[in-house]
């Protein structure tokens, strides 16, 4: 399957997920009872769970996608995500979107039809097992000793230290996404890769309950795109068209943007990682 189709079912994946769980978590929010109760009253909602298996199964498609294309595409992608759910839930559910939402929309589609525009496949380099570990070990450490020091940080601050964590997941996942399954098991990369995953969820899950759930994404994406797309261009050799460098770096900041804008509003309450 292509790169580019399994990014496109990625990002649709991702964006009626978040669709799908905020429906549902609106839905709870109408009877009696919140914290753990709505929690569990979630967790028997099929519709919540099929917005959790569309995150799921954007997560697996963003891997495979990875294998095949770089990085700062990738990224942007499941990030644009929050925006396809805003634009179903405006044609679809008839939710009240303001005019500055839908320029911000048009804004992220010609941010990402820039990258789409100026990248090129390629397989990415490897990360050799010791030196990465270590290298992309240290950030991991950063989070969780930042967390402990920063216990009363805003959601801001939290969101940022898990959109590093995830970073980590992006950067290694690039790494190894062309792997024979057996070989992905054995290799030690892909068990830090779910130590990443499991410090970035536990991270916004904190964010979560101290702000909203559209400013700590859109914090943490915005983080995200931004260090995977440093990495995977110096590191681990994501192409670029010759001649459209400044195409990455304008669709970048169109997308980076939107994102950051999209975050303002409470629209969207079901969080996305990938």
């Amino acid at each position: 399957m292509s790169g580019y189709l399994e990014l496109v079912i990625s990002t649709t994946l991702y964006g009626l997920g978040i669709v799908a769980q905020t429906v549902a978590a609106q839905r709870a929010d109408r009877r009696p009872g919140t914290g753990m109760g709505l929690l569990a009253r979630l967790a028997k909602d099929r519709l919540y769970l099929l917005g959790f298996a569309g995150q799921v199964g954007g997560f697996g498609f963003a891997f495979l996608a990875r294998a095949e294309l770089p990085l700062y595409l990738v990224q942007a992608g499941s990030s644009c995500a929050v925006g396809l759910a805003t634009a179903f839930g405006l044609l679809v559910l008839k939710w009240r979107v303001r005019p500055v939402e839908i320029a911000v929309l048009i804004m992220m589609a010609a941010g990402l039809v820039l990258l789409v525009t100026a990248s090129e496949s390629s397989v990415a380099k490897d990360i050799p097992t010791v030196p990465g570990l270590v290298l992309l070990g240290l950030p991991l450490l950063g989070v969780v000793f930042g967390s402990r020091a920063l216990q009363g940080a805003n959601a801001v601050i939290i969101s940022v230290l898990a959109g590093t964590a995830f970073a980590v997941v992006a950067i290694i996942g690039r790494a190894v996404a062309a792997e024979p399954v057996l070989d992905l098991l054995l290799n030690p990369l892909m068990w830090l890769l779910v130590v990443a995953a499991l410090i970035g969820q536990s991270r916004l899950a904190v964010a979560l309950q101290r702000g909203t759930a559209t400013s700590s994404v859109a914090a943490m994406d915005a983080t995200t795109v931004v260090l995977t797309s440093v990495v995977g261009i110096g590191m681990l050799g994501d192409r670029i068209t010759p001649g459209w460098e400044w195409a990455v770096g304008f669709g970048m900041t169109l997308v980076v943007a939107g994102v950051l804008t999209l975050g303002a509003p409470s629209r969207v309450t079901a969080g996305v990682a990938g």
